[in-house]
């Protein structure tokens, strides 16, 4: 069912792939370019799909989108440089405990932020990955992963040799 919405409210509404719905202010919606997207070329009458996104996942998005609108709106009234570093020392810590997840959770997180197109979540998934994986050997990653090994051991040490520089 999907829901009427006033286009002069700033209100919107967000539909997940399982049929849940989400009431969020235009500011929040639109840190996703794709539902800005949505907006710009269908309107706002009705509920925007979004058939990649579960309602789990999504409503951790949105999540991340209200603090970083309100972030914003602190920053905008910040007095002065002092404050503004300090609200953004304050998100970036709010920032490292929220993708603090399982990786399932942070699989579906990336995926919707990369469907979703926004930017700076995306960021923060991928840097979180990225921080996981360092420093691990390859079987570390695959074992984090699950990741079946196909390389035959001949095509490993092939691969090991042509890039020696990143195995050391």
């Amino acid at each position: 069912m999907s829901t009427w919405v006033c286009c002069t409210t700033g209100i919107l509404f967000l539909q997940s792939s399982d049929g849940q719905e989400f009431q969020v202010d235009e500011d929040v919606a639109f840190q996703s370019i794709t539902v800005k997207n949505m907006i710009e070329d269908t309107g706002a009458e009705f509920a925007v799909p979004l058939p990649n996104v579960n309602g789990v996942t999504l409503s951790k998005v949105l999540e991340y989108c209200n603090k970083h609108s309100d972030h914003q709106k602190q920053l905008d009234k910040a007095a002065d440089d002092h404050a503004r570093r300090a609200l953004d020392k304050t998100v970036n810590q709010w920032d490292k405990d929220f993708i603090n997840v399982d990786q399932a959770v942070l699989y579906f997180v990336t995926l919707a932020a990369n469907y979703l197109n926004i930017k700076d979540l995306l960021q923060l998934c991928c840097q979180t990955v990225a921080d996981i994986i360092k420093g691990k050997t390859p079987e570390e990653i695959r074992a984090y992963f699950h990741i079946k090994n196909d390389f035959t051991p001949e095509e490993e040490e092939e691969v090991r040799r042509e890039n020696q520089w990143a195995f050391e």
